[in-house]
């Protein structure tokens, strides 16, 4: 168990939430780091700006990669050379790491890289600028600290036969125009992604927030990059650490308007009015995104909440096997919580604001999930239950209809799904719409590796 597990627990029960960075490990699934339940797990999106940085070729060859490159070079051209043709003795310097090119022969040139560099290599060894390769859909821009791009495979491939078929091979690199990414919002690759490698059926990420060129104010006595260079007062950078603090801004301007709730009815005002993203451009689905992009205009009146508290936790654990006192402690900081028969609950019915289940490839389903919703919307109000069920599962909500009469009124239901998923996830959402709250919940089930 780690300081962020155990000190985010104490922070619950004094009723703080805490939000935390989903990691910058993705694409690959179990890459998530932050997946306790009784926090929040910030996964990164994109916003609807993206750099495009032009590389002109001396055949007038034109190619548009990405990378933030501040520096203009005003249509200079510099002769351009392959780093693998300009090694240090010793080195193989194809894709221009650090000390393996050999400064007499880059100097004042532009150098083509086999790698997504970022360009320190080159900036140590004199180069007038660099050109990389590998740039992806769904790779994140960064700030250089020398002119240059990156390419896709294609495009690199090409300017490779233009080096090797030109004696004097020359290029200029463009500063960086800033242009509209309207297939934004999407979850780029770098973002940690489930399944949750701990409880696999409590969904993690929890939500998404703008995380992708992010401008921003930074400390000059900061480096802006791994050389030591200082003194930006503003800096475009890239991660789950830029999304996460949105999210907690949205949840402390929910908490402004209910001083009283819990760190879960917060989490659950988040995440059940969140924008759905799409699962064509992400094909992880809500392991990319949770219940999808933040909405904190609409955060504050979610209508209903998922409302969960220590002891919900404690059982929680105890039904995920911490049965030991001494771990139990450890967890809770206290000798007091025992792991007593009938004081246990499954993952799947932790009062969660999301379903998931893993099964096997074989496995024909039969499951019914628990939950339990109170009222913050309207005093008198009837939500009826919408769901479009994936191909291969019938999911029944019972009852289908929660009528309210009073503010902080609480109501059970459950979730019964039978079937077998075609493929290897099959997600909807369960909606509870009374004609003004729209509650939107995910619903995934997956097969375990």
């Amino acid at each position: 168990m780690g300081g962020v597990v155990i000190g985010s627990f104490h922070a619950m029960r004094k009723g703080i939430l805490t939000s935390t960075s989903a990691g910058n490990d993705g694409p690959s699934p179990f890459t998530i780091t932050n997946f306790a339940p009784w926090l929040l797990s910030v996964a990164a999106t994109t916003i609807n700006r993206e750099f495009l940085t032009k590389v002109s070729l001396g055949n007038n060859k034109i190619f548009e990669g990405d990378q933030i490159n501040p520096f203009d070079l005003k249509n200079q051209t510099f002769p351009l050379i392959y780093g693998g043709s300009a090694s240090n003795s010793g080195y193989d310097a194809s894709e221009c790491d650090i000390n393996s090119l050999d400064e007499k022969l880059v100097k004042g040139k532009i150098v083509y890289c086999d790698s997504n560099s970022d360009g320190e290599g080159p900036l140590l060894a004199g180069a007038a600028g660099f050109l990389g390769k590998g740039r992806l859909f769904g790779d994140t821009s960064f700030n250089l600290p020398l002119p240059g791009s990156s390419l896709s495979y294609n495009e690199a491939g090409e300017v490779y036969k233009y080096i090797r078929s030109n004696s004097n091979p020359i290029a200029t690199i463009s500063r960086s125009k800033e242009v509209t990414d309207a297939r934004s919002p999407y979850i780029p690759n770098y973002s940690s992604r489930g399944p949750n490698p701990f409880t696999p059926n409590i969904l993690k990420p929890d939500i998404a927030a703008p995380g992708s060129v992010i401008l921003a104010a930074w400390s000059p006595i900061a480096p802006s990059t791994d050389l030591g260079v200082k003194g930006l007062r503003y800096n475009i950078i890239s991660g789950t650490s830029m999304a996460c603090p949105h999210a907690t801004a949205a949840a402390a301007y929910i908490k402004s308007f209910h001083p009283t709730w819990s760190p879960a009815a917060i989490r659950s005002s988040l995440m059940t009015t969140a924008k759905r993203l799409s699962s064509k451009i992400n094909p992880d689905a809500e392991f990319a995104y949770g219940s999808g992009l933040i909405n904190p205009i609409k955060a504050p009146y979610p209508g209903l909440v998922y409302d969960t508290d220590e002891l919900d936790y404690v059982k929680f654990l105890c039904g995920a096997g911490y049965t030991n006192d001494d771990i139990l402690q450890y967890i809770t900081g206290t000798n007091k919580v025992k792991c007593s028969k009938g004081n246990s609950i499954s993952a799947t019915n932790l009062n969660y604001p999301s379903f998931a289940l893993s099964t096997s490839t074989s496995e024909s389903i039969t499951h019914v999930f628990h939950r339990t919703v109170t009222n913050v919307g309207s005093a008198h109000s009837k939500y009826k239950a919408k769901v479009v069920a994936p191909k291969g599962l019938n999911v029944i909500v019972s009852p289908s209809v929660l009528s309210f009469t009073s503010i902080g009124q609480k109501l059970s239901f459950t979730v019964t799904l039978k079937g077998k998923i075609d493929g290897v996830i099959a997600s909807t959402s369960l909606l509870w719409d009374d004609g003004t709250f729209q509650v939107r919940r995910p619903i995934i089930v997956y097969i375990a590796p």
